[in-house]
């Protein structure tokens, strides 16, 4: 493994990655056409957009809704500037050019863009403005008000639509905007962190097209300031500023500010060489995957303060599991593949992208699920706003506008490279070109996954070259659900993965979780990784609560779950024997195509569906742990 401090396992953008996938391609697809339009709409009607015309004097009226609600259409932006990146849309992009206008039209002479606070001062009418909330003047209240944290989402959407489009209107405003944050921060100036981490993610990437090195030691700043009292009054565990953040070992708080930290200290650490921030965010990645990780890869335990729990606490009804705190998981593990190049942390974002992210946005792109139980009887309103269902919208809309920005990304999470290798890391059908030795290779990836463990690598070099293949071996094709003993499967023996090349079985090393496969390539060579699918029994360590005598069902890179409407309605007390005889089937007609599992047993025999895929046909009982009968 590399000790120097930088991002060696580069992935291939997504802009490079063609997805033709029969699973994902479809939710893509409604993501651009459905959810992408939806979340302007909603942000439209709920005053999200117009509060930017009220900031610039166009439109009369007080602020309407929460003080980071421009975060929202930040989001949003950032989404569409992906899918435009990839699919051309003339209408799409002169809305958001027009969104772009309103923009900049709101932010203030010298570089301030927060509406809730431009709004009552240009009303002169700051009293309402709350000390408590937004804060009676600028700056003053960073542990609540999110001034920081909308603007981070600013920046990430000024680079993005740049980036898809070259127009620099946005790109423009979040400098000017970054510009004044850097020239009030620092010693001897203002020394408040975020209260809600993002700006540091976003400074990251202003520097990184701009070259401008003031941002990238402003994002520094602002995460050295945390947990140092002599600079500010600590805001404590909730806001993870309790302790300087290279003293932290263990993931404490609020879970999407957490991990949003977690990912911007190694973009930062990346670029700085700061071997105490990896050291600090690995540890704290051991904490999460040993004793604060759900098996569906969801995280944060508590309803209160969307935080972590202790460790080991992890019920099942009344997790939260926020839908953002999957995002940023999967965006958190990405950043430590790059750092390591090891497949567990990819293993971890597998997990979190299928079975975490994937249940809060519905087949139809335009209902949501902020939070992601294991469990529910019926009655509990367990979602956000005191709904039993996805909802079509929330007060608090983070996760609605937050899924648009992950779907027309996924192609940046399928491949990576060094100079001599090529890394498969997820299984997607996918065509891209990498350059290796100085030579183009055309790649194509053609499989059925997550239902069929067989992937086709089509490799076509430009002339013959030699370089490393790097096949993922997922961990649950090797008897360990997850890199920790917190699960563990009850027969924990598995078949094999095979691969093959050009038709003949090919002997293989495992190197931190890959497949090592070196040779001068030829134009056609097919390359065949079969992963074995069986149906895992999956339990949990005797420190959880909540799955103690209790037993789950994973199948390749999914988790199962129970649902009454398949179950006679009721599910909760059910029971799986060991002795159940169980079989996977293929149905191409429920749940726009699944693999269901049936256990045939003495007593009640029961059908299972994947996890992602609940919640579409009615309220009724649900529930991944049953109790086991030796």
């Amino acid at each position: 493994m590399p000790t120097n401090v930088q991002y060696q396992f580069i992935p291939l953008p997504f802009t490079a990655v063609a997805i033709n996938d029969r699973f994902w391609s479809p939710r893509i697809e409604v993501n651009r056409t459905v959810t992408v339009p939806y979340d302007f709409q909603k942000s439209e009607e709920t005053d999200r957009i117009s509060n930017f015309d009220k900031a610039a004097g166009r439109l009369a009226g007080d602020h309407r809704g929460i003080f980071f609600n421009d975060s929202d259409v930040y989001k949003v932006i950032e989404g569409a500037a992906y899918a435009l990146h990839l699919y051309p849309d003339a209408q799409l992009e002169q809305y958001v050019d027009g969104l772009n206008a309103k923009i900049a039209a709101a932010q203030e002479p010298d570089g301030y863009l927060y509406t809730a606070r431009t709004i009552a001062e240009r009303n002169g009418t700051p009293e309402k403005l709350s000390a408590d909330r937004e804060g009676l003047t600028r700056w003053s209240n960073l542990k609540i008000n999110h001034e920081f944290y909308n603007v981070g989402h600013l920046y990430e959407a000024a680079v993005a639509y740049y980036q898809a489009t070259g127009k620099r209107m946005l790109l423009d405003v979040a400098l000017k905007n970054a510009d004044l944050i850097d020239s009030l921060y620092g010693p001897d100036k203002l020394r408040y962190p975020p209260g809600h981490q993002e700006i540091e993610i976003g400074l990251v990437k202003l520097y990184h097209v701009t070259g401008n090195a003031r941002y990238l030691k402003l994002a520094k700043a602002m995460l050295d300031e945390r947990g140092r009292a002599d600079g500010h009054e600590l805001y404590g565990p909730y806001a993870q500023d309790h302790l300087p953040v290279t003293e932290q070992r263990e993931a404490v708080g609020h879970a999407v500010r957490a991990v949003y930290m977690y990912a911007g200290m190694a973009d930062v650490a990346s670029l700085t060489g700061d071997r105490a921030y990896i050291d600090a965010i690995d540890q704290i990645w051991t904490n999460v995957v040993a004793k604060k990780l759900y098996i569906t890869g969801g995280i944060g335990a508590r309803h209160e303060g969307e935080a972590f729990g202790e460790n080991y606490e992890l019920p099942n009804a009344t997790a939260y599991n926020e839908t953002c705190a999957a995002i940023a998981n999967i965006y958190w593990n990405q950043r430590l593949f790059q750092l390591h190049g090891d497949a567990k942390y990819i293993d971890v974002l597998e997990r979190s992208l299928y079975n975490g992210f994937l249940p809060g946005v519905s087949f139809s792109g335009d209902r949501f699920f902020y939070v992601n139980p294991l469990e529910f009887d019926g009655v509990y309103r367990f979602n956000r706003d005191d709904s039993l269902v996805r909802m079509p919208w929330f007060g608090c809309s983070c996760c609605p506008t937050n899924v648009v920005r992950v779907f027309p990304a996924l192609g940046g999470y399928v491949y990576a490279q060094t100079a001599e290798r090529l890394y498969v890391n997820l299984f997607m059908g996918s065509q891209t070109v990498v350059q290796l030795g100085g030579v183009n290779v055309q790649v194509n990836q053609q499989t059925d996954y997550p239902w069929n463990g067989a992937i086709k690598l089509t490799l076509q070099p430009e002339q013959p070259v030699t370089f490393t293949l790097c096949l993922r071996i997922p961990g649950w094709a090797q008897g360990q659900p997850v890199p920790s003993d917190l699960y563990h499967y009850v027969d924990a023996t598995s078949t094999p993965a095979e691969i093959t090349l050009n038709g003949a079985a090919l002997a293989f090393q495992l190197e931190q979780g890959y497949a090592q496969i070196e040779r001068t390539w030829q134009a056609g060579d097919v390359v065949t990784l079969t992963l074995p699918m069986p149906i895992r029994r999956v339990v949990g360590h005797p420190n959880v609560a909540d799955t103690v005598g209790k037993v789950a069902l994973e199948r390749g890179p999914l988790v199962y779950c129970l649902e009454g409407v398949d179950n006679n309605q009721q599910v909760l007390g059910a029971v799986l024997e060991d002795a159940a005889e169980l079989s996977a089937e293929f149905m191409p007609d429920l749940l726009h195509g699944v693999t269901v599992l049936r256990a045939q047993q003495s007593a009640t025999n029961l059908l299972f569906i994947p996890y992602y895929a609940w919640a579409h046909r009615g309220v009724g009982e649900m529930t991944v742990w049953l109790k086991r009968a030796m």
